[in-house]
């Protein structure tokens, strides 16, 4: 499941691969680009923000992209076979004489000017693991709103942008309250902590290949409780429990422990 750390993952291996090479192919198959064609231009770096990847080219344009739930770039070289999916899921092809970026399933593509890219991502609030990160900006924005659920608000990328459903359930699990107390009831303590361990929960994990939130590295203990449901609670032993969360068009699984955790439940 992507999420910030996933994102600049990806955007670190994809710009290792292209960045100041000169694209031999450009093939992006959806609708509305299937008549853009970014061959022989060289691609001049790739930018993660949140959870989109911003793939600048020579001539002022930017492809968007973003892996949504399920979507994936890959690298090949040119004998190499391609094992990301069918071919019907692949998005776009990106290739120069020595690497191919295939783009499997992705939700959003598009090409932009690079000086439009705020249209893209604009509205994101401060990237934990970007430049412009302001944890004062971040803790305002969650407060906002203070009637909303704490795990609702952590997965609003307008608030704080690299949160997904992994480190939601993960934080609140570190908070000791679940994803469904409003933020304005969090205690002060507590919600002033949010946005030093958001950051901090996904630096540890930019360059790790299985995330780890309880300092364990092994198989069925790197997490306190995202997809434990119904094994017992790493800290107390009390089984955890997993629901839906969010609207009805974008529900998530979510897991908390009862005793751990303080707070209404669904």
């Amino acid at each position: 499941m992507p999420e910030g750390d996933t994102v600049h993952q990806a955007a670190r291996r994809l710009h290792v691969a292209l960045a100041g090479h000169t694209l031999t192919r450009s093939d992006l198959r959806v609708p509305k680009l299937a008549l853009s064609d970014l061959t022989n231009r060289t691609v001049l770096d790739v930018t993660p923000r949140g959870k989109h990847l911003l793939t600048r080219v020579e001539g002022g344009l930017t492809l968007h992209s973003h892996l949504g739930m399920e979507g994936s770039w890959r690298l090949y070289t040119p004998a190499e076979r391609w094992r990301g999916g069918p071919a019907h899921q692949i998005r776009a092809i990106l290739a120069t004489a020595e690497r191919t970026a295939v783009g499997y399933r992705l939700p959003v593509l598009e090409l932009l000017r690079t000086t439009d890219e705020h249209r893209a991502v604009g509205h994101l609030g401060p990237d934990l693991l970007g430049p412009d990160w302001d944890p004062e900006q971040a803790l305002r924005n969650l407060r906002a709103t203070p009637e909303r659920s704490l795990g609702e608000a952590l997965l609003d990328q307008r608030n704080l942008a690299g949160v997904g459903n992994v480190y939601k359930s993960e934080a609140c699990f570190l908070l000791g309250v679940t994803p469904w107390l409003p933020v304005g009831e969090l205690p002060e303590e507590t919600a002033t902590r949010i946005p030093a361990l958001a950051k901090k929960l996904l630096e540890a994990n930019r360059n790790r290949p299985a995330r780890m939130t309880t300092g364990v590295d092994a198989p069925g203990r790197r997490l306190y409780v995202y997809g434990r449901a119904p094994r017992p609670c790493l800290r107390c032993g009390t089984r955890v429990r997993k629901a839906e969360q969010g609207d009805p068009t974008r529900r998530r699984p979510t897991y908390w422990c009862p005793t751990c955790q303080q707070g209404p439940t669904p």
